[in-house]
């Protein structure tokens, strides 16, 4: 049984790795597209009522926060990505529904940071009609959605660990 347990966690790993790969060859994908197909500031109908495209560059983080800092974004996510590497290799962060979490941000981190150097800025496309809301992109909803997930993952009480409370 002990040789089972060893045997898997470096597969869950590879899963891991794989989700990230995923998420960034999609988020990638989809800027290609964009940046082929619509030119910046032009819009084009998706979803009618609910969503359009358009092509714009982010030069700052979600929001349009801190325009301008391109180089302190990239050592910020250079930051992230260290710590998520110390965090799994001291074992602080092993639950499953942690590390799948943590590894949807991280594909979504990794790919703006990608055009972040490549360059200067993050292409955004996705404009919701519904209500007023910023430019987003396919990375910044694994980001989020990562990050609601990984909050979610770490608060709820560890089955095992409540059993062994009581």
């Amino acid at each position: 049984p002990a040789f089972c347990i060893i045997r898997r966690k470096p597969m869950f790993y590879v899963l891991c790795i794989a989700i990230v790969a995923g998420i960034v060859a999609l988020d990638q994908v989809v800027k290609a597209l964009i940046c082929a197909n619509i030119a910046v500031g032009e819009t084009m109908s998706f979803l009618p009522g609910v969503m359009h495209l358009t092509q714009l560059h982010n030069e700052g983080a979600a929001f349009s926060i801190l325009v301008g800092q391109r180089w302190p974004l990239i050592l910020l996510t250079f930051v992230y990505l260290a710590v998520v590497v110390i965090l799994i290799a001291k074992k602080v962060l092993r639950r499953r529904s942690e590390l799948i979490s943590l590894a949807v941000v991280t594909g979504g981190a990794i790919g703006n940071l990608i055009d972040r150097i490549a360059h200067g800025y993050v292409v955004d496309m996705f404009a919701l009609d519904l209500f007023q809301f910023p430019v987003f992109n396919v990375a910044d909803i694994f980001v989020v959605c990562g990050g609601i997930a990984f909050c979610i993952a770490f608060l709820l009480p560890n089955k095992s660990e409540a059993r062994h409370d009581r």
